[in-house]
C-alpha cells in the first residue's frame, strides 16, 4: 500500500509527489485524522475548514 501524504497548504490527502487539489509540491507524511467531502457547497464542515473542492483531507498537517 502507498504511503498518503497530505498537502501543508491546502491540507488534501494523496499518494502522488503533487498535490491534486492545489497542485504544490510540499507533501508530508506526518498528518492526522481524516475528512471526506463529496458536497463541500452543502457542507457546514466543509465551510468552516474553508474547503471548495471536493477530496480526502487532513485535520492535522505538521
Amino acid at each position: 500500500m502507498a504511503k498518503e501524504l497530505a498537502c501543508r497548504k491546502c491540507k488534501a490527502v494523496t499518494t502522488g509527489k503533487v498535490c491534486p487539489v492545489c497542485k504544490s509540491s510540499d507533501l508530508t507524511p506526518d498528518w492526522s485524522g481524516i475528512i471526506l467531502v463529496f458536497d463541500p457547497a452543502k457542507s457546514q464542515v466543509a465551510a468552516t475548514l474553508e474547503i471548495t473542492v471536493p477530496h480526502k483531507y487532513a485535520l492535522k498537517v505538521a
